[in-house]
């Protein structure tokens, strides 16, 4: 008997069917990868398993655990399987975080509710379960707040909470699309060992083909709410998909844009000179503690049409650094240059603000919940000297340009998947038709169809229409797909640069042996035998 069952699981919203006849099964010991597009049913299969699906939604199946119909169950008995029996990790890790509360009372919290400890003991399997996710004590410390953290280290908190009472089946939504190669092998080791080992099973929801071929033992291909395949996860390397679908997801995960190289002589758009930028120590019982340095006399350039990639492990300062680019925290020294100009010079920061867009890491935070996609859109419009005379019809274009059409206009960011919310973030970059784009994990929550769009997009806007790129990445076959120079960052230092492909195929540091070893491949389908 199969650890879970999932029978002909239909759900159907406001008289749209969401899932149609969904029916998969994990076995104890067994790692099932569920893979698909963007808003296709995944994350919507793992909160019907949790009983999470929405209060109006009409469901019909069943979902059996060890033997348990979990269908037939009322919220009150749902909740005392939630994190015992089953433990989930979501995919944006600030909307599961309680911003109030720290990292340690957080995971402690779900050792206590189920186990009914007392708050020391509860801090003690925090602690461990902490230590086990990557974020160690003395450096991580259990007063630390969510807010404190990097995205990648958040996202560790997250699986912590999951993983704490060790449950027999654990569900993990995107949990390492925020980590970097280094970590998400940690963390992907922590998470099969546990499957493989300890009897338990491991339901992986994710777009990354590489992590499923190299992980799971299953792979299961759902499009549109239905499943269209399911293969060994061998099937997404050389042997191939056998379904139409399948085979368009293993080209597009493989898709490269055509290279294109900026003009020798473009112009300089940004520049930092010997950033330094630093953080108050956190409160200890007497005063405080030292200073944290995140970015330690970092220089860069970036030219005109110029696509220049960054990366380093969770915690090295890439973020800390884009937000001194932006303009959205001021540095403790050196100078961050947009245009020639200094953000310092308050006449002019209007103006550099519209030359130079973000994209965050993570959308659920960056887009307001309680504003249309038009609305969202229009915001930075204000930064125009002259807006333009039909912003419904821009804003229209601008969606259609990252693959989303018109109806997305009236949506709210609840109403959308990840995927979908990274696209509106995108769109509204591109509102103004800035100079350079800085996008933080721009594209780690995108399908591999949709990804594979945004990279062409994203390499036409450089070489087509002159915008320069600072793209931020974990990944780094999307690195190498899309950045003409690729800088490597280590406790806030630029330690190796070069062409992009001269320092992933030649890596010198440590630092990038470690992110390149740490990588998963995908390898293309074998070509046939002549």
């Amino acid at each position: 008997m199969s650890l879970l069952d999932i029978h002909n699981l239909s759900l159907t919203l406001d008289g749209r069917a969401l899932l149609s006849d969904i029916s998969l099964s994990v076995a104890a010991g067994e790692i099932v990868a569920l893979v698909g597009e963007s808003g296709s049913g995944k994350s919507l299969t793992a909160l019907s398993v949790l009983g999470l699906a929405p209060d109006q939604a009409q469901i019909t199946g069943d979902i059996v655990l060890e033997g348990q119909s979990l269908t037939e169950l009322d919220d009150r008995a749902l909740q005392a399987i939630r994190g015992r029996n089953i433990g989930m990790v979501f995919q944006e890790p600030l909307t599961a975080l309680n911003p109030v509360m720290p990292i340690g009372d957080q995971v402690g919290e779900v050792v206590r509710l189920h186990t009914r400890c007392s708050r020391s003991e509860g801090r003690a399997a925090a602690r461990k379960a902490l230590d086990d996710a990557g974020l160690a004590a003395p450096r991580f410390t259990l007063d630390l707040y969510p807010h404190q953290l990097s995205g990648g280290q958040r996202q560790r908190v997250a699986i912590a909470m999951a993983t704490a009472l060790q449950p027999r089946l654990l569900i993990a939504d995107e949990a390492t699309s925020a980590l970097d190669p280094v970590n998400q092998a940690r963390v992907l080791d922590l998470l099969c060992a546990r499957a493989k080992e300890g009897g338990s099973g491991l339901l992986l929801i994710l777009h990354d083909l590489a992590v499923a071929r190299e992980r799971a033992d299953r792979a299961v291909v759902i499009r549109q709410g239905r499943i269209v395949e399911t293969a060994p996860a061998e099937a997404l390397g050389r042997e191939g998909l056998t379904s139409d679908y399948g085979q368009a997801l293993l080209r597009d995960a493989l898709h490269t844009p055509p290279p294109r190289l900026p003009a020798p002589d473009a112009p300089v758009v940004a520049q930092a000179v010997d950033v330094v930028r630093t953080y108050a120590g956190s409160r200890k019982l007497f005063g405080k503690g030292p200073q944290i340095r995140a970015v330690e006399g970092v220089s860069l350039s970036i030219k005109r049409g110029e696509s220049v990639g960054l990366i380093g492990e969770s915690g090295c300062g890439k973020s800390t650094l884009l937000r001194a680019l932006a303009g959205l925290e001021a540095v403790q020294g050196g100078r961050v240059l947009i245009n020639g100009h200094d953000w310092t010079d308050k006449t002019r920061q209007r103006q550099m603000r519209q030359r130079i867009q973000p994209v965050f890491q993570d959308p659920g935070a960056s887009l307001d919940p309680r504003w249309s996609v038009y609305r969202s859109l229009c915001e930075p419009l204000h930064l125009l000297d002259t807006p333009p005379e039909n912003p419904e019809r821009l804003a229209a274009q601008t969606l259609e340009q990252v693959g989303l059409d018109a109806s997305f206009l009236n949506r709210l960011p609840h109403q959308m998947s990840g995927g979908q919310r990274q696209r509106v973030a995108l769109a509204r970059a591109l509102m103004t038709k800035p100079d350079l784009i800085v996008l933080d994990e721009a594209v780690s929550a995108l399908d591999v169809t949709v990804r594979a769009r945004i990279l062409d997009l994203l390499s036409n806007l450089t070489h087509e229409h002159g915008i320069a790129l600072l793209f931020v990445s974990h990944d780094l076959e999307v690195v190498r797909r899309l950045t003409d120079r690729l800088l490597v960052m280590e406790a806030g230092r630029i330690v190796e640069e070069g062409a992009t492909q001269t320092v992933l195929a030649n890596p010198t540091h440590p630092a990038t042996q470690r992110l390149v070893t740490a990588t998963p491949q995908l390898k293309p389908p074998a070509e046939p035998a002549s």
